[in-house]
């Protein structure tokens, strides 16, 4: 049922007398219909078996409606689903699916935000969440973003080996394909929903149920709001940043009170559990990262470099010194890397029979550091 007002008005305003026309069409029919208010620019949706009426960025299509009314009397309650503990097994992964199933089921919440600490198994968590819904008839489609392709293409993969029969997706690669699970990175799907030409759109408002966020926080939402804006579906974040650190419009953004995610589980608590090590720290003791650089203690090549510089200094001239602080923003010491370089040949985790240097990740300064 649409309720359509002029331009000029609020479209919420009809919703009253959309009530009324649905409660006749359900007397009239044995079936209540799904409530749309609209002035031509600003739609809203209100099924009122479920939830408020919430804005949307279009009407759903005759198929998604059908879906929408079936699942009134087809759904079984989350709580009488089993999580399949051949996907997720440990006790944090299945209290994080239900604490998120509750949010969804009792609170009538839309939206989820889980905190985990890297290497505890948020993929395996979400495609868990993700064999839940679909068995309880409540999600046909589900969405997983992330901003890179090496983790849509991990995403995918993860998909194919522990939910094969969700017929997985990689839309940077396959963008006609048909599935029920569809991962894409967000410059992927920004450029599917803007499209081009006048014809529909393959991913209108309603195609998906569920949208998962991969590393979900505040520049993702700053730079890609018209994803979130389009899909009218369940939304779920996942994140590893410890919940004291996520910025407050973050947990606005998922409707959550700051500091107070649907579920955390932090490193410490990992570490505590047994399921991660906790990080071993080596110092290195280079002197030029600790005090800083003078130029009269630098050797005559290292001058003719510091000289070479672009400063942006007032006056053009190179300072004298550099703080500890600003080191690595200028100037590249070759005898500070090796030292590091050095330590990491020596203390670093090695593999094949101690033959080769295990998988590391160097933290540089910026991408010029990284080169050097």
């Amino acid at each position: 049922l649409i309720e359509a007002k002029r331009t000029r008005r609020d479209s919420r305003v009809g919703q009253e007398q959309a009530s009324l026309y649905a409660n006749r069409l359900e007397a009239q029919y044995g079936q209540r219909p799904v409530i749309f208010t609209s002035n031509g620019f600003e739609h809203w949706i209100w099924d009122d078996h479920d939830y408020p009426a919430r804005r949307v960025a279009g009407f759903y299509t005759k198929g998604e409606l059908e879906l929408l009314v079936q699942r009134r009397t087809s759904r079984i309650p989350l709580t009488d689903v089993a999580i399949n503990a051949a996907i997720a097994d440990r006790p944090y992964q299945h209290r994080a699916i239900r604490k998120i199933a509750e949010s969804f089921e009792r609170d009538h919440e839309r939206k989820a935000l889980l905190v985990m600490a890297t290497g505890s198994g948020k993929t395996r968590t979400v495609i868990a969440l993700s064999d839940l819904l679909i068995r309880a008839n409540r999600a046909k489609r589900i969405l997983f973003l992330a901003d890179r392709t090496a983790l849509v293409n991990q995403a995918v993969n993860a998909f194919k080996a522990h939910l094969p029969d969700s017929s997985p997706v990689n839309l940077v690669t396959e963008r006609h394909a048909d599935g029920r699970v569809y991962a894409s990175t967000y410059q992927t799907m920004m450029g599917l929903i803007e499209g081009s030409g006048a014809g529909p759109k393959r991913f209108g408002p309603g195609y998906f149920d569920l949208v998962v966020i991969d590393e979900a926080h505040r520049s993702v939402f700053k730079k890609y709001r018209a994803i979130f804006d389009h899909f009218d579906s369940l939304l779920v974040g996942l994140t590893a940043t410890p919940r004291e650190e996520i910025d407050r419009s973050t947990y606005a953004l998922f409707d959550l009170e700051e500091g107070v995610p649907t579920d955390a589980y932090a490193l410490d608590e990992a570490v505590h559990d047994g399921y991660l090590v906790p990080p071993t720290v080596v110092s290195v003791p280079t002197r030029f990262q600790r005090e800083g650089i003078r130029y009269d203690q630098l050797s005559p090549e290292e001058q003719d470099q510091w000289e070479e510089l672009d400063w942006d200094d007032e006056h053009g001239d190179p300072p004298d010194a550099v703080s500890a602080e600003a080191m690595n923003r200028w100037l590249f010491n070759a005898d500070t890397v090796d030292k590091v370089i050095e330590t990491l040949m020596t203390d670093g985790i090695k593999v094949a029979g101690g033959d080769r240097l295990g998988k590391t990740i160097i933290f540089a300064k910026n991408q010029e550091h990284a080169h050097f």
